[in-house]
């Protein structure tokens, strides 16, 4: 960009919304990455069932557009100073809703919710299942849509939309009887969001949000037909793909008091993935927030797993695309949560050094497993636990068990990931605000035996979106230059201290195993 140019966006801002599991934040960002205001506000979980957990969508929408005003109130600017708008949204959280009014016949199904358990165990069990899966192998060598289905019948989970979204049509007959007349419209969170910006002009979603679906064929770049055939969801209801970097309308006049082009929709782990820019085949982002989400760019090529990971679209800009194999473990700030719940300790700051005011956990093992265990052991019936109890036992303790637990998840999903990718790594970079805890770093640094950096920044998901919704309108002109934004608070070296926690690891491991296949129904 020339200096012209330069000097009118010296003047210019971009809003980033993340839309979390937990709160949603916004951020304004200046020419140089620097936040100059912010505003957030948790997000309120509804549990109306066992297993269920849901999100009032009118509510999520009235708190994205005051938490986006606040953003940019506390940076002393006005609307019309802000020269884009990029969202980041949790994945895999849906709703649908009436083509005519608007108005959702439900509540947002979180990512977390495991009301369909029962249709993934009867599917994975099923004669078509065995079948299909015993033949993946073969099938992945034919034709790449094929590969598409060899990595989903391997991977499939509650966490995929796929099975929520066919329990949803098989329950509610009102989203039936919408399908049948053409008035259905399906959407993840950021879908739902750019309906309303745009007051239902749009209906869309990007290449990073439709892969996380479970749904979309990451091979074809399209809905999958052919899942959605076996599964019998509609195809009709499913919203258009576009580039991640795209112009997908500009905000009604109505919201903000000016149009606001909305430049960038991306899935939370792609964009904080982009905002760490790990740009290169290799680089590597551990996100600790309410899960962990550990991620790898695999280049142009998705990785098709046979332990659990998952191939997604990392961005697609231009012509380019950048694919990622991703493993989750649900239950990180969860824990942590919980913990203080339970008055082990008053502030999350507390932890690192309680943790570090005892030479071990005593014995004591922690599993993980509010939400199951997910990769390599797969199994949504895990109990969380604490295993190894005894009366000299103190919170310090247990504090100590439940981030050695983090760290432990974090070694099985890095050892899993290198072993299938075989793709050498270049680089690891965390985030998330579990990331703050120096233990949870330190220790996972010494079992990867690998640095990891940790950023200034401390919401990357925001971030990444704002570059992507930067570079649409050449706020910013390259990932190169992105790169030069980025600043690393603390690096993270690995100590020599593997050998002690090997039997703690193996002690940890048959906890595991002790807590699997908990409870489920005949």
């Amino acid at each position: 960009m020339g200096s012209p140019r330069n000097g009118f966006m010296k003047d210019l801002y971009i809003l980033s919304v993340d839309v979390g599991t937990t709160s949603i934040r916004g951020h304004v960002y200046d020419k140089e990455a620097n936040i100059k205001g912010s505003s957030s506000e948790k997000i309120s979980l509804l549990y109306p069932n066992p297993g269920w957990v849901e999100l009032d969508p009118e509510a999520l929408w009235l708190q994205f557009v005051t938490v986006a005003k606040a953003a940019v109130q506390a940076a002393g600017l006005q609307m019309k100073q802000i020269t884009a708008l990029g969202i980041s949204t949790q994945r895999a959280t849906f709703t649908t809703w009436s083509r005519k009014t608007g108005k959702p016949f439900h509540n947002f199904i979180s990512w977390q919710d495991r009301r369909a358990s029962e249709l993934v165990t009867s599917w994975n069990n099923s004669f078509t299942m065995k079948a299909l899966h015993g033949s993946s192998k073969v099938l992945h060598f034919i034709t790449r849509r094929k590969q598409f289905l060899a990595a989903s019948i391997i991977t499939f989970s509650t966490q995929h939309v796929t099975f929520r979204l066919a329990w949803v049509l098989q329950n509610l007959k009102k989203v039936q009887e919408a399908v049948e007349e053409g008035n259905c419209c399906f959407g993840t969170i950021d879908t739902w969001l750019l309906y309303r910006l745009t007051k239902g002009a749009v209906h869309a979603t990007d290449y990073s949000s439709a892969s996380a679906t479970g749904i979309f064929d990451s091979y074809q770049m399209c809905w999958s037909g052919m899942l959605c055939s076996l599964i019998s969801l509609p195809l009709s209801i499913f919203p258009t793909v576009e580039n991640t970097c795209h112009k997908f309308g500009s905000t009604d006049t109505s919201i903000f008091g000016v149009p606001i082009p909305i430049m960038s929709l991306v899935a939370d782990q792609q964009a904080a993935m982009f905002g760490e820019c790990c740009f290169d085949t290799g680089d590597v982002k551990i996100t600790m927030g309410t899960g962990t989400f550990i991620n790898i760019n695999t280049g142009n090529k998705p990785h098709t797993s046979i332990s659990g990971l998952y191939p997604v679209v990392g961005w697609k800009i231009g012509q380019e695309v950048v694919y990622l194999a991703e493993g989750n473990a649900a239950d990180t700030g969860t824990a942590i949560k919980w913990a203080q719940e339970l008055d082990l300790f008053s502030d999350a700051a507390e932890t690192e050094a309680m943790a570090n005011s005892v030479p071990d956990a005593d014995g004591v093992c922690f599993v993980p497993s509010f939400s199951g265990l997910q990769a390599p052991l797969n199994d949504p019936h895990a109990c969380a636990s604490f295993m190894g109890l005894k009366p000299s036992t103190t919170k310090s303790h247990l504090v100590r068990a439940i981030l050695e637990s983090i760290a432990f998840r974090n070694k099985q999903l890095y050892e899993i990931m290198s072993e299938e990718t075989q793709i050498p790594v270049t680089n690891i970079r965390a985030d998330g605000g579990v990331c703050n805890n120096s233990f949870v770093m330190q220790l996972t640094a010494d079992l990867f035996n690998r640095k990891i950096n940790r950023p200034r920044h401390f919401d990357m998901s925001s971030l990444g979106a704002a570059f992507i919704a930067g570079l649409g309108i050449g706020f910013w002109s390259s990932k190169e230059e992105l790169k030069c934004l980025g600043c690393t608070e603390k690096v993270f070296y690995p100590q020599n201290v593997w050998k002690n926690y090997s039997p703690v690891i193996d002690r940890w491991e048959k906890a595991l195993t002790r807590s699997m296949h908990w409870y489920s129904k005949p």
